[in-house]
């Protein structure tokens, strides 16, 4: 790959023939766990750079809840605090798109982005969450964050007491179903072409009052820019002024794959819904010098907690280094009594 050396005001990297510089650490994504990291590093006096591709998985909601003294915030606006405090320690943030990273023979890491840059560092954490792929329903994407929803503590409180629909694509709609019967007794669960529920998850359901409609979904019902119901194969529109939806979840492993990372499907009650990336609780991976973080390793982590790990794998990526200027300080204080005994 080009060697390519600083441009001082944003740490990115300019094509030339001098030695690059190297980062203590690049954080891969700019969420709110790659911002926690980052501002953790930069904190610690690291040279830290965040590359952010800007696609955020909560860009779809206006709101974000759950995080102590920010809920209701606009996850934008986190994520804007967010930057200018990392900035505000000397860290950097750059916009790109990391497609590759490759282990380079000192132990560092270079990393290759879109438009062509190289980067390098000593050490990576990567926190670049995961994709939501939604059901093929027509209307789904569209209003997905708005009135098509995955989260009851996310959303719950949001349509309390509203007529809430559960469209079943895999056996955790059945969970579902339940668990948003906590914040309303209006829920109606739509199998869609799924097998009816055996008899005892049948009663359940319907001690609970939950309604079960049998028969395909074609599409959602909007009126007016609003979710008015599910609108069924046969015709039929079924009111509700929200849809739960189970999307899989992908982990965006592109950058980890490279490196040779691997993913593992996440099972939930003997389903798999998805992917993520096995990593400690300090989010070390399979690969010495690389960490991850937030949705990428955890996919039920809700903000605060992807902060929170953010926080965590900085803290550990940050004691790797330590324990590294040690080796490297006492391997150069051997070198330099060696030579000076030579000399003698």
């Amino acid at each position: 790959m080009t060697r390519t050396s600083p441009t001082p005001a944003t740490g990115e990297n300019t094509h030339t023939d001098a030695t690059p510089r190297v980062h203590d650490v690049i954080v891969v994504g700019g969420g709110a766990a790659g911002l926690s990291g980052a501002l953790t590093l930069a904190r610690a006096r690291r040279d830290v750079l965040v590359v952010d591709a800007g696609r955020p998985r909560n860009a779809p909601a206006a709101h974000m809840h759950g995080y102590l003294s920010r809920d209701g915030e606009d996850p934008a606006a986190l994520l804007a605090t967010g930057r200018g405090e990392v900035a505000a320690y000397g860290g950097r943030i750059t916009q790109g798109t990391v497609e590759s990273a490759a282990r380079l023979p000192d132990g560092g890491f270079e990393v290759r982005l879109a438009d062509g840059r190289d980067l390098h560092a000593r050490q990576l954490l990567v926190t670049t969450g995961l994709v939501d792929e939604l059901p093929a329903v027509p209307g789904v994407a569209e209003r997905w964050g708005r009135d098509v929803l995955h989260c009851p503590y996310c959303h719950g409180w949001e349509v309390r007491d509203q007529a809430v629909g559960v469209l079943a694509t895999s056996p955790v709609a059945l969970h579902q179903a339940q668990m948003w019967r906590q914040w309303t007794d209006d829920v109606t669960l739509f199998l869609h072409g799924s097998p009816a529920p055996d008899a005892p998850t049948r009663a359940a359901l319907d001690a609970r009052g939950v309604t079960v409609v049998d028969g395909p979904v074609e599409a959602l019902d909007v009126r007016d820019g609003v979710l008015n119901g599910v609108r069924l194969a046969s015709g039929e529109v079924v009111p509700c002024d929200a849809l739960v939806v189970a999307p899989r979840f992908t982990a965006r492993s592109a950058v980890l794959e490279s490196l040779g990372v691997e993913t593992a499907e996440q099972v939930v009650d003997g389903t798999v819904v998805g992917t993520y990336v096995p990593s400690d609780p300090m989010g070390a991976t399979s690969l010495p010098g690389v960490r991850v973080a937030g949705n990428v390793t955890n996919i039920m982590a809700q903000v605060v907690a992807a902060a929170a790990a953010g926080v965590q794998a900085a803290a550990a990526t940050n004691a790797d280094l330590i324990a590294d200027d040690v080796r490297r300080a006492v391997a150069g204080s051997v070198g330099t009594r060696q030579a000076t005994v030579g000399k003698g």
